[in-house]
């Protein structure tokens, strides 16, 4: 069994399947979610339970964090019994959300001031790639820092990456995310344009899948058209949010702008489903 304490704050759709691998690995994990049902999974694998991430970092040496938003993080850091209400000399705190460089220096910054350290680490992949470990991590922090925490990112995921210093790992993040946005709004106007000229959906899906642009973002999220389900693997309300953060660290190419108009607009009425529902907003 692995001695290093896990706490885990943060149980959504990819929290709860990576906290899971943690336990799983053999580690001793605690932890903390605003909504108490979503813990009880995780208390019937064996985590203890703890009231608020004050709670949460005293008990615990490795602290990991997988949240919404700049909001949240915020909260959980500073709000009333945040992690910066303890004692936190010596932790690590990981910061696995998908925010803003802006907030990762501002709370890392916090950190240090109290003697912990502080990565942002944010992951490439959805619920499958969480369930299997199979993420792409890409950390922005100290290297002796993640140097520590490496054998712990390993468990979560095929790849972990330091790409520089802290906030990095968000802008690597966002840079995907873009890029993401490209692929799905693509798909999502190719699978139209051959619908219109009567080309079925499955054809033109096979084409794609067995041509040189195949990938795994197309296979996926081509069965997801052709079966008309857009239940939120990935919400396109976080991909709007994505490219908002984007554009505020300064991204303002000609792909990005369209991308950016279109999942800001398809938000308003799509934001809770996958992201491919970006589709039912270009077929307007």
């Amino acid at each position: 069994m692995n001695t290093t304490k896990i706490g885990w704050i943060g149980l959504g759709n990819m929290g709860i399947p990576m906290s899971q691998q943690l336990i799983n690995a053999g580690y001793p994990v605690t932890v903390y979610n605003r909504s108490k049902a979503k813990e009880a999974s995780l208390k019937a694998m064996g985590a203890a339970i703890a009231l608020s991430p004050k709670e949460l970092i005293q008990q615990t040496n490795v602290v990991f964090v997988m949240v919404s938003n700049d909001e949240a993080i915020s909260d959980i850091f500073t709000g009333k019994d945040g992690l910066l209400s303890a004692k936190a000399k010596g932790k690590i705190i990981i910061n696995m959300s998908t925010v803003s460089p802006a907030i990762s220096k501002e709370m890392a910054a916090l950190c240090h001031e109290q003697g912990s350290d502080y990565l942002d680490a944010p992951v490439s992949g959805s619920v499958k790639q969480a369930q299997e470990g199979t993420l792409v991590i890409m950390v922005g922090g100290a290297s002796a820092t993640y140097e520590q925490a490496k054998p712990i990112l390993e468990k979560l995921g095929k790849l972990t990456l330091l790409v520089g210093e802290t906030g990095a790992g968000n802008t690597a993040k966002l840079a995907i995310n873009t890029l993401l946005s490209f692929h799905v709004q693509g798909l999502a106007e190719t699978v139209l344009f051959a619908q219109q000229n009567d080309i079925k959906t499955e054809d033109m899906l096979t084409i794609i899948n067995n041509s040189a642009l195949g990938n795994v973002v197309a296979k996926i999220k081509g069965e997801a058209i052709l079966n008309d389900n857009y239940k939120a693997a990935f919400a396109l309300k976080h991909i709007a949010k994505d490219l908002r953060l984007a554009k505020a660290e300064g991204l303002n190419s000609p792909l990005a702008k369209i991308a950016y108009q279109t999942f800001q607009e398809a938000e308003a009425q799509h934001g809770e489903e996958d992201v491919i529902a970006v589709i039912k907003q270009v077929g307007k």
